[in-house]
Protein backbone atom coordinates (compact mmCIF):
# COMPACT_ATOMS: atom_id res chain seq x y z
CA UNK A 1 0.00 0.00 0.00
CA UNK A 2 0.71 3.53 -0.30
CA UNK A 3 0.50 6.71 1.65
CA UNK A 4 -1.41 10.02 0.20
CA UNK A 5 1.51 12.64 0.36
CA UNK A 6 0.85 16.15 -0.61
CA UNK A 7 3.00 15.63 -3.55
CA UNK A 8 1.74 11.97 -4.47
CA UNK A 9 1.92 8.22 -3.19
CA UNK A 10 4.35 7.62 -0.96
CA UNK A 11 5.56 4.20 0.60
CA UNK A 12 5.18 3.80 4.14
CA UNK A 13 8.95 2.45 4.27
CA UNK A 14 9.96 5.72 2.98
CA UNK A 15 8.79 7.51 5.87
CA UNK A 16 12.00 8.16 7.64
CA UNK A 17 11.83 9.70 10.84
CA UNK A 18 8.19 11.16 11.37
CA UNK A 19 6.47 13.32 13.42
CA UNK A 20 2.73 12.46 13.61
CA UNK A 21 0.85 16.07 14.51
CA UNK A 22 2.41 19.12 12.83
CA UNK A 23 1.01 21.70 10.90
CA UNK A 24 2.06 24.19 8.14
CA UNK A 25 -0.85 26.82 9.15
CA UNK A 26 -3.37 27.26 11.00
CA UNK A 27 -5.63 30.07 10.63
CA UNK A 28 -9.18 29.77 9.23
CA UNK A 29 -11.08 28.15 6.34
CA UNK A 30 -9.92 30.56 3.24
CA UNK A 31 -7.49 32.83 5.45
CA UNK A 32 -4.53 32.28 3.39
CA UNK A 33 -5.92 33.46 0.10
CA UNK A 34 -8.70 36.29 1.33
CA UNK A 35 -6.94 37.97 4.56
CA UNK A 36 -3.49 36.40 4.02
CA UNK A 37 -1.62 39.73 5.97
CA UNK A 38 -2.56 38.46 9.27
CA UNK A 39 -0.37 35.69 8.47
CA UNK A 40 2.42 38.00 8.86
CA UNK A 41 5.28 38.82 5.74
CA UNK A 42 6.94 36.30 3.75
CA UNK A 43 4.42 33.63 4.53
CA UNK A 44 5.29 30.64 1.81
CA UNK A 45 8.92 31.46 2.08
CA UNK A 46 8.75 31.80 6.27
CA UNK A 47 7.43 28.01 5.76
CA UNK A 48 9.63 26.40 3.27
CA UNK A 49 12.58 27.98 5.23
CA UNK A 50 11.29 26.50 8.67
CA UNK A 51 10.73 22.56 6.99
CA UNK A 52 13.87 23.27 5.51
CA UNK A 53 15.44 23.38 9.00
CA UNK A 54 13.44 20.71 9.64
CA UNK A 55 14.83 18.53 7.23
CA UNK A 56 18.42 19.38 7.89
CA UNK A 57 17.83 18.55 11.78
CA UNK A 58 16.37 15.00 10.47
CA UNK A 59 12.66 15.15 10.25
CA UNK A 60 11.33 13.17 6.29
CA UNK A 61 8.07 13.49 7.46
CA UNK A 62 4.82 15.28 8.76
CA UNK A 63 1.53 14.48 9.05
CA UNK A 64 -0.33 17.64 8.75
CA UNK A 65 -3.36 18.14 11.24
CA UNK A 66 -4.89 20.94 9.21
CA UNK A 67 -8.35 20.24 8.68
CA UNK A 68 -10.93 22.74 6.27
CA UNK A 69 -11.64 24.53 9.51
CA UNK A 70 -8.35 24.92 10.28
CA UNK A 71 -7.61 26.75 7.25
CA UNK A 72 -6.26 24.02 5.00
CA UNK A 73 -4.27 25.11 1.90
CA UNK A 74 -3.63 22.00 -0.01
CA UNK A 75 -1.70 23.99 -2.62
CA UNK A 76 0.78 25.84 -0.14
CA UNK A 77 1.57 22.13 1.27
CA UNK A 78 2.59 20.97 -1.64
CA UNK A 79 4.71 23.89 -2.33
CA UNK A 80 6.07 23.48 1.16
CA UNK A 81 6.77 19.61 0.71
CA UNK A 82 8.10 20.31 -2.79
CA UNK A 83 10.99 23.02 -1.53
CA UNK A 84 11.94 21.26 2.01
CA UNK A 85 12.54 18.15 1.06
CA UNK A 86 9.86 16.95 4.25
CA UNK A 87 7.39 15.27 3.00
CA UNK A 88 3.91 16.11 4.40
CA UNK A 89 0.78 14.10 4.95
CA UNK A 90 -2.71 16.10 4.94
CA UNK A 91 -5.72 15.19 6.95
CA UNK A 92 -9.00 15.23 5.81
CA UNK A 93 -11.88 15.31 8.61
CA UNK A 94 -12.77 17.57 10.93
CA UNK A 95 -11.99 19.84 13.98
CA UNK A 96 -13.81 21.74 16.52
CA UNK A 97 -15.64 24.47 14.53
CA UNK A 98 -18.47 23.27 12.80
CA UNK A 99 -20.82 26.45 11.44
CA UNK A 100 -23.82 26.79 12.06
CA UNK A 101 -24.70 26.54 8.45
CA UNK A 102 -24.40 22.59 8.23
CA UNK A 103 -26.01 21.93 11.54
CA UNK A 104 -28.47 19.01 10.29
CA UNK A 105 -25.65 17.45 7.74
CA UNK A 106 -25.90 13.96 8.41
CA UNK A 107 -22.93 11.50 9.05
CA UNK A 108 -23.10 10.12 5.56
CA UNK A 109 -23.35 13.04 3.66
CA UNK A 110 -20.29 14.60 5.13
CA UNK A 111 -18.55 11.00 5.04
CA UNK A 112 -18.76 10.60 1.60
CA UNK A 113 -17.18 14.65 1.11
CA UNK A 114 -14.49 13.05 2.84
CA UNK A 115 -14.29 9.97 0.50
CA UNK A 116 -13.99 12.28 -1.97
CA UNK A 117 -11.05 14.36 -0.84
CA UNK A 118 -9.17 10.82 -0.60
CA UNK A 119 -9.98 9.15 -3.41
CA UNK A 120 -10.50 12.16 -5.92
CA UNK A 121 -8.30 14.77 -3.92
CA UNK A 122 -9.03 18.20 -2.12
CA UNK A 123 -11.57 20.04 -4.81
CA UNK A 124 -9.79 21.82 -7.60
CA UNK A 125 -6.83 20.16 -6.81
CA UNK A 126 -5.56 16.68 -7.31
CA UNK A 127 -3.70 16.51 -3.91
CA UNK A 128 -5.43 13.52 -1.84
CA UNK A 129 -5.75 12.96 2.03
CA UNK A 130 -4.03 10.41 3.41
CA UNK A 131 -5.44 10.10 6.79
CA UNK A 132 -8.66 10.99 8.51
CA UNK A 133 -9.28 13.04 11.69
CA UNK A 134 -11.94 13.98 14.02
CA UNK A 135 -12.01 15.78 16.95
CA UNK A 136 -13.72 16.69 20.43
CA UNK A 137 -12.42 18.95 23.63
CA UNK A 138 -13.60 20.14 26.71
CA UNK A 139 -17.55 20.53 25.78
CA UNK A 140 -17.12 16.54 25.24
CA UNK A 141 -18.70 15.51 22.27
CA UNK A 142 -21.21 17.51 21.09
CA UNK A 143 -24.19 16.54 18.83
CA UNK A 144 -22.13 17.99 15.91
CA UNK A 145 -19.52 16.88 16.55
CA UNK A 146 -20.21 13.20 17.09
CA UNK A 147 -21.75 13.51 12.99
CA UNK A 148 -18.08 13.96 12.16
CA UNK A 149 -16.80 11.72 14.49
CA UNK A 150 -19.28 9.05 12.78
CA UNK A 151 -18.48 10.62 9.17
CA UNK A 152 -14.68 9.97 9.67
CA UNK A 153 -15.34 6.57 10.87
CA UNK A 154 -17.66 5.40 7.70
CA UNK A 155 -14.78 6.97 5.80
CA UNK A 156 -12.32 4.77 7.20
CA UNK A 157 -14.92 1.89 6.85
CA UNK A 158 -14.95 2.72 3.10
CA UNK A 159 -11.56 3.73 2.39
CA UNK A 160 -9.38 2.02 4.84
CA UNK A 161 -7.15 5.42 5.91
CA UNK A 162 -6.04 5.56 9.61
CA UNK A 163 -7.92 7.84 12.29
CA UNK A 164 -6.31 10.69 14.19
CA UNK A 165 -8.70 12.10 17.09
CA UNK A 166 -8.23 15.40 18.90
CA UNK A 167 -9.16 14.49 22.29
CA UNK A 168 -8.89 16.02 25.65
CA UNK A 169 -7.43 13.94 28.41
CA UNK A 170 -8.11 16.18 31.41
CA UNK A 171 -11.81 15.28 31.01
CA UNK A 172 -11.05 11.55 29.53
CA UNK A 173 -12.85 12.72 26.29
CA UNK A 174 -11.52 9.57 24.50
CA UNK A 175 -13.85 7.26 26.34
CA UNK A 176 -17.21 8.47 24.50
CA UNK A 177 -14.75 8.74 21.34
CA UNK A 178 -13.59 5.32 21.12
CA UNK A 179 -17.02 4.14 21.91
CA UNK A 180 -18.58 6.25 19.28
CA UNK A 181 -15.41 4.38 16.83
CA UNK A 182 -16.38 1.17 18.23
CA UNK A 183 -20.34 1.59 17.23
CA UNK A 184 -19.28 2.31 13.70
CA UNK A 185 -17.32 -0.77 13.32
CA UNK A 186 -13.81 1.17 13.44
CA UNK A 187 -10.42 -1.18 13.77
CA UNK A 188 -9.17 0.62 16.94
CA UNK A 189 -5.65 -0.39 16.26
CA UNK A 190 -5.74 2.07 13.17
CA UNK A 191 -7.12 5.01 15.74
CA UNK A 192 -4.05 7.49 17.11
CA UNK A 193 -5.55 9.30 20.09
CA UNK A 194 -3.79 12.80 19.94
CA UNK A 195 -2.57 15.44 22.50
CA UNK A 196 -2.66 12.86 25.33
CA UNK A 197 0.69 13.76 26.96
CA UNK A 198 -1.43 17.13 28.29
CA UNK A 199 -2.50 14.51 31.18
CA UNK A 200 0.06 12.87 33.22
CA UNK A 201 -2.89 10.04 33.88
CA UNK A 202 -1.12 7.13 32.85
CA UNK A 203 -3.82 4.66 34.58
CA UNK A 204 -6.47 6.68 31.87
CA UNK A 205 -3.82 6.59 28.43
CA UNK A 206 -3.19 2.72 29.62
CA UNK A 207 -6.82 2.18 29.01
CA UNK A 208 -6.86 3.90 26.11
CA UNK A 209 -3.99 1.95 24.87
CA UNK A 210 -5.49 -1.13 26.13
CA UNK A 211 -8.62 -0.59 23.74
CA UNK A 212 -5.95 -1.09 21.06
CA UNK A 213 -5.64 2.95 19.82
CA UNK A 214 -2.05 4.23 19.17
CA UNK A 215 -1.19 7.51 21.57
CA UNK A 216 -0.19 11.10 19.88
CA UNK A 217 1.78 12.11 22.65
CA UNK A 218 2.43 15.05 20.77
CA UNK A 219 2.43 18.09 22.37
CA UNK A 220 5.81 20.00 23.06
CA UNK A 221 6.55 21.85 25.15
CA UNK A 222 3.25 22.22 25.77
CA UNK A 223 1.03 24.33 28.63
CA UNK A 224 -0.29 22.63 31.88
CA UNK A 225 1.78 20.31 32.12
CA UNK A 226 5.28 20.86 32.01
CA UNK A 227 7.49 19.51 29.11
CA UNK A 228 10.02 17.23 31.27
CA UNK A 229 6.97 15.61 33.17
CA UNK A 230 5.54 14.85 29.63
CA UNK A 231 8.46 13.02 29.16
CA UNK A 232 8.78 11.57 32.25
CA UNK A 233 5.12 10.05 31.18
CA UNK A 234 6.20 8.95 28.04
CA UNK A 235 9.53 6.92 29.55
CA UNK A 236 6.69 5.82 31.83
CA UNK A 237 4.74 4.45 29.00
CA UNK A 238 7.52 2.66 27.42
CA UNK A 239 8.94 1.04 30.71
CA UNK A 240 4.73 -0.54 30.97
CA UNK A 241 5.77 -1.92 27.42
CA UNK A 242 3.04 0.04 25.42
CA UNK A 243 6.99 1.41 23.32
CA UNK A 244 5.41 -0.09 20.26
CA UNK A 245 2.05 2.35 20.26
CA UNK A 246 3.41 5.57 20.89
CA UNK A 247 3.92 8.80 18.52
CA UNK A 248 5.58 11.80 20.37
CA UNK A 249 5.08 14.84 17.92
CA UNK A 250 4.79 18.89 19.10
CA UNK A 251 1.53 20.14 17.68
CA UNK A 252 3.86 22.61 16.17
CA UNK A 253 2.54 25.60 14.03
CA UNK A 254 4.45 27.12 11.30
CA UNK A 255 2.25 30.13 10.18
CA UNK A 256 -0.35 31.55 12.40
CA UNK A 257 -1.97 35.00 13.01
CA UNK A 258 0.29 37.79 13.82
CA UNK A 259 -1.67 39.61 16.70
CA UNK A 260 -1.07 43.36 17.11
CA UNK A 261 0.32 44.11 20.51
CA UNK A 262 -0.71 47.32 22.93
CA UNK A 263 1.39 49.21 21.61
CA UNK A 264 0.16 48.93 17.99
CA UNK A 265 2.83 46.91 16.84
CA UNK A 266 2.69 43.59 15.35
CA UNK A 267 5.41 41.28 16.00
CA UNK A 268 7.60 39.56 13.29
CA UNK A 269 6.66 36.10 14.98
CA UNK A 270 3.35 34.97 16.44
CA UNK A 271 3.22 33.66 19.76
CA UNK A 272 3.51 29.86 18.99
CA UNK A 273 6.92 30.41 17.41
CA UNK A 274 7.92 32.80 20.36
CA UNK A 275 6.69 29.95 23.00
CA UNK A 276 8.58 27.28 20.83
CA UNK A 277 11.47 28.64 18.70
CA UNK A 278 12.89 25.69 18.77
CA UNK A 279 9.86 24.50 16.34
CA UNK A 280 9.87 21.06 14.77
CA UNK A 281 13.34 20.34 16.12
CA UNK A 282 12.34 20.48 19.95
CA UNK A 283 11.94 16.86 20.17
CA UNK A 284 15.68 16.78 18.71
CA UNK A 285 17.50 18.80 21.03
CA UNK A 286 15.11 18.23 24.36
CA UNK A 287 13.00 15.14 24.46
CA UNK A 288 15.43 12.88 22.83
CA UNK A 289 18.02 13.63 25.06
CA UNK A 290 16.16 13.75 27.64
CA UNK A 291 14.55 9.99 26.94
CA UNK A 292 18.43 9.02 26.54
CA UNK A 293 19.16 10.32 29.66
CA UNK A 294 16.63 8.26 31.49
CA UNK A 295 17.82 4.94 29.61
CA UNK A 296 16.01 5.15 26.47
CA UNK A 297 17.74 3.64 23.53
CA UNK A 298 18.70 4.38 19.93
CA UNK A 299 16.38 1.25 19.33
CA UNK A 300 13.68 2.38 20.98
CA UNK A 301 13.61 6.05 19.70
CA UNK A 302 13.60 4.55 16.26
CA UNK A 303 10.56 2.87 17.06
CA UNK A 304 8.81 5.62 18.43
CA UNK A 305 9.90 8.38 15.31
CA UNK A 306 10.00 5.19 12.44
CA UNK A 307 8.22 2.00 13.09
CA UNK A 308 5.50 3.36 14.63
CA UNK A 309 4.53 5.41 12.02
CA UNK A 310 4.93 3.32 9.41
CA UNK A 311 3.02 0.46 11.10
CA UNK A 312 -0.10 2.95 11.62
CA UNK A 313 0.13 3.76 8.20
CA UNK A 314 0.44 0.36 6.91
CA UNK A 315 -2.07 -1.60 9.36
CA UNK A 316 0.71 -3.79 10.25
Amino acid sequence: MTINSVTGPLDPADMGFTLMHEHVMVSASGMYRSYPDLLGPNREQRAIDCLKRAKAGGIDTMIDATTFDLGRDPDLLRRVSTESGVNIVNVTGWWLDVPRFIHGVSPNQMAREFIRDIEEGFRGTDIKAGILKCAADFEGVTPELEIMARAVARAHNETGLPIMVHSYPTGQVARRQIAILKEEGVDLTRVKIDHSNDTTDTEYLKWILDQGCYLGLDRYPGRFVSPHMRTVTLKALIDMGYGDRLCPAHDCICLHIHNEGPDGKIPDEHAFTLANPDQFLYMHRHVIPDLKDMGVTDSTIDTLFVDNPQRFFAGT
